[in-house]
C-alpha cells in the first residue's frame, strides 16, 4: 500500500487521536501532529496532506480574539471543503468544520459530559456511524457548545440535548462527541479538565471513571469500525 499522509491538527497533548491511530496506521497513512498554539498553522498547505483530522479541546470557535489560530483553522478547513478533500473533525474540529462551511457556532443549553448513546437518522444508520448504533455501544460527549447543520450537509446523528451530534458533507465528516476517547487516555482528561468536570453539576471524576470502564474496551473496537469503513469511502480514487 502506498504511503498516505494525516494531518492531525491538536488543541491538548492529551485530546489524541487515540484508538484512531492504529486503524490509520494499518491503512497506510503516516501521521504527523501540528499543534494549535505552538506550529505556524498558516504555513500549512490545506491541500498536500491526504487527509486532514481536526481533534477536540476546551476552548469555543468563537473564541478567536483570545486564539488567533482559530482564523487559520477556519481557513485551513475552507480550502479543503473547497477542492473536496478528505478531512474529518471530532468535538471543536467538527464545530470549526461547521463554522468553515457557514453554519453558526454558538453554547448550547448546558454542558453535555459523560457516556451515552446516539440516535441515529436514516442516513446515519447508513453509513460508517452503524457501527455506533445504540445497540452498539455509548459514546463519550464532552462539549458545551453546539452548531446549525451546514448548507449542503447530511445529519447523521442527535441527541435528545442536542440534534446536531454528525454530519456528511462529501468527503468530510464531523462528529460532536468522541469515538476515539480510550479508557487509559480518558485517565488524563480526568486530571487536563479537572476544573470543567468540578464545575459541571451531575458529573464526577468517580462516575466517569466508572462508566469509563463499562463503555471505553466497547467503544475502542466500535470506533475503530467506524473510522475504519469512513476512511475506506473518502479515501476511495
Amino acid at each position: 500500500m502506498n504511503q498516505r499522509r494525516a494531518l492531525v491538527l491538536r488543541h491538548v497533548a492529551f485530546e489524541d487521536l487515540g484508538s484512531f491511530a492504529a486503524v490509520l496506521e494499518a491503512q497506510g497513512f503516516t501521521i504527523a501532529y501540528r499543534e494549535a498554539g505552538l506550529d505556524d498553522l498558516a504555513a500549512i498547505d490545506p491541500l498536500a496532506p491526504d487527509l486532514m483530522i481536526v481533534l477536540g479541546g476546551p476552548i469555543g470557535v468563537c473564541e478567536g480574539d483570545s486564539y488567533p489560530f482559530i482564523a487559520d483553522e477556519l481557513r485551513l478547513l475552507e480550502r479543503r471543503f473547497a477542492a473536496d478533500l478528505p478531512t474529518f473533525g471530532i468535538c471543536l474540529g467538527a464545530q470549526l468544520m461547521a463554522k468553515a462551511l457557514g453554519a453558526a457556532v454558538y453554547p448550547g443549553s448546558g454542558k453535555e459530559i459523560g457516556w451515552g448513546p446516539l440516535l441515529l437518522t436514516e442516513a446515519g444508520r447508513e453509513s460508517c456511524l452503524a457501527h455506533l448504533a445504540p445497540e452498539q455501544t455509548e459514546v463519550l460527549h464532552w462539549h458545551g457548545d453546539t452548531f446549525d447543520l451546514p448548507a449542503g450537509a447530511i445529519r447523521l446523528a442527535s441527541t435528545p440535548r442536542y440534534p446536531n451530534q454528525a454530519f456528511a458533507r462529501g468527503r468530510s465528516l464531523g462528529l460532536q462527541f468522541h469515538a476515539e476517547a480510550t479508557q487509559r487516555g480518558l485517565e488524563r482528561w480526568f486530571i487536563g479538565h479537572a476544573c470543567e468536570i468540578a464545575g459541571t453539576d451531575g458529573i464526577d471524576v468517580a462516575g466517569l471513571r466508572r462508566d469509563t470502564a463499562r463503555w471505553a474496551p466497547r467503544l475502542a473496537q466500535q470506533g475503530t469500525l467506524c473510522l475504519d469503513s469512513w476512511l475506506r469511502g473518502a479515501m476511495a480514487p
